[in-house]
């Protein structure tokens, strides 16, 4: 498990170099590669599902105001 730990911090340093270099396609597949690194690990395997809750709340979040809905047109009391 140490060695998945530091292949990922290794990806994730090539990525970082890549992008001080403005080597742009080098650094998307570094990129790439330390998220199917992370997710694919036991420690990262919820991190898809964290992520969908985050987005699923601020889409909940935005909504009524991308639909210009007031307080009275949400139910919403005061």
């Amino acid at each position: 498990m140490p060695s998945v730990g530091l292949l990922i911090l290794l990806v994730i340093g090539g990525a970082v170099l890549c992008v001080k270099a403005r080597a742009a396609g080098p650094a998307a597949v570094c990129s790439a590669l330390a998220v199917l690194f992370i997710v694919s690990t036991p420690v990262g395997s919820g991190l898809p599902g964290v992520v969908a809750t985050v987005l699923s709340a601020f889409d909940n979040a935005a909504t009524p105001a991308l639909n210009r809905e007031t307080a009275t047109t949400t139910g919403i009391q005061r």
